[in-house]
This record gives structure tokens, sequence and C-alpha cells, in this order.
């Protein structure tokens, strides 16, 4: 797999910011007319889901956001409401089946849902029907990717030790608030749960109650990365879209970082063993990271 067949010249920021915000408005324009997702990829950050999702979009039966891969508007921008949502996604007329055109399915790709408490209930509550996939990595690399990421993007200052340590305080009480008050917003809950968010398994339960276990699809990045071809497969199939032989696959929004130390990342193992059998008991079969 190329590290990223599909890249493309940058775009300054201010210019993308004025074709957002022109396309934003025509989006809300013409709400009425445009089409819900059938599919989510709901996460785990950092595990992948831009490669899939750039993967999936290439797919003649597929289409996503006009401008970027995840709205993120069942966690924080939904206040806004589904004529918001709604305005991001194709006009019916391109997806519905028409003269022998099957029907195109329309996804997002927002990692934060499966960690944000209320993102599950609300998106089963709004589009009834939808699958839901998921991918899932080493939760000890998933954790130090984060940091890093975080890092990149100025919402961290801690150096990752330090940022684990301050996890517990930074996060308490920070999911009850926010399903206390639904239009409340957590920088930490959001950018900060390097561990919280590896413990997949309760995440996962989670979402299957809401949307069944038949309507979601958990993927091993590993398996993605080593063997894309076939992973896709599973996932067209889960779709219900035929197959497409002409997608590149590639990792994109890696970045670069030292190595983790031997002790730290032993006692991070050890840290996540009891979440993993979890996972393993939820999933019927051990993670690839586990054997």
């Amino acid at each position: 797999m190329s590290a990223n067949p599909t890249a493309r010249p940058a775009v300054p920021p201010a210019v993308k910011e004025a074709v957002r915000s022109v396309s934003h408005a025509f989006g809300q324009a013409t709400s009425g007319i445009r089409s819900l997702p059938t599919f989510l990829i709901v996460g785990a950050q950092r595990c992948g889901t831009t490669s899939l999702f750039r993967a999936l979009v290439q797919h003649p039966q597929v289409m996503g956001p006009a401008l970027r891969k995840g709205v993120h508007y069942f966690d924080t921008q939904y206040a806004r409401g589904l004529d918001f949502y709604r305005g991001h996604f194709p006009p019916r007329v391109f997806t519905r089946p028409c003269r022998g055109r099957p029907r195109v399915e329309v996804g997002e790709s927002s990692p934060y849902y499966l960690f944000h408490p209320l993102a599950a209930e609300r998106l089963a509550r709004d589009l009834p029907g939808v699958k839901v996939i998921v991918m899932l990595r080493d939760p000890v690399e998933r954790a130090y990717s984060a940091h890093s990421h975080e890092l990149a993007r100025g919402f961290e200052t801690e150096p990752f030790e330090r940022a684990l340590e301050l996890e517990e305080e930074r996060l308490r009480g920070e999911e009850d608030r926010l399903r206390r008050d639904p239009t409340a917003y957590s920088h930490s809950h959001q950018h900060h749960a390097y561990l919280a968010r590896g413990r997949y398994a309760e995440q996962l339960r989670r979402l299957e109650k809401l949307v069944g276990r038949d309507r979601m699809h958990v993927i091993d990045s590993e398996a993605f990365f080593t063997a894309p071809a076939p992973a896709f497969a599973a996932v067209e199939h889960f779709l219900g879209i035929g197959h497409h032989d002409r997608v590149r696959f590639g990792r994109h929004n890696a970045r670069p970082r030292s190595a983790m130390p031997a002790s730290l990342r032993a006692r991070l193992s050890d840290h996540f063993a009891e979440a993993d059998r979890e996972l393993a008991d939820w999933w019927g079969r051990t993670p690839a990271w586990r054997t």
C-alpha cells in the first residue's frame, strides 16, 4: 500500500474556509432535496477511518459530504438541526436508483461518534436503518498516535506520559456533564481521552443496543492496511454494493513520531489487558494485537 497515492496539492486555509462557507450556504438552501447517510464510519479515532473513507468514495456507488469526510453532527454539532446535517450531502436525484443505475450509498466518517455518550442514541433515532462501520487498532498504538495528532493540532500541550497521568482528572465528570446537558461541549472528552477511547467493548456494546449487531461492521485496522483488498470487499458486501476493482488504497493522516519506550508500551499493554479480553468476548475473536 503506497503512502498516499491520492494526495493533492495543499489548498490555503483561507480559500478552504471561503469554499466551505459558500458550500454550506448552498447546502442549507437546498437541504430539502438532499439525501441523508445510509452508512457512517463512527470510529475509532486514529484507527484508519480516513483511509477507509477515501477508499470508499472512489467507489461509483458511494458518495460523501461535499468538502470533508466528517460532519461531526451527532457529537458536537447536533444543536444545529437535521437540515444543517442534510445540507452536507448530495441531492437525492444523484443517489436514488434510476434507469438501471443502482442506488448510491451515502456516508460520512466522524470518529468521535463512537466515544461520545449521546452520539449513538442520536444517530439511531435520526437515521433509522443506518449501517455503522467501526475500525479498531491496538489501543496502545491508538493512544500514542492520538497524542501526536492532538499535539500537532494544538489541542494538547503535555508530553505523552504526563497527558496519561492527567487523563483521569481532565475527564472526571465530563461524560456525565455531556449526558445532563445535550448542548454541552467538552474539549478534554474529545481531545484528551487517550486511554478511555481504547476501551472498545463498552463503546461497542452501547452502539449495539441502539442500532443492532446486524447493522455493525467491525474492521481490524491491521488487516485493512496489511491486505486492504479483502477487507474492503467485506465492507462492500456489508453495504450491499457491487465489487469495484479500481480502488486505490493509501495511508492518510499518518504522523511521524518517535518510538515508544518499551517499558511504557509494556505498562500500557497490561493496562488494556482486561479491556481487550472484553473486546474479544464481544467480537468473538482475539484482536490481532493480542495474537
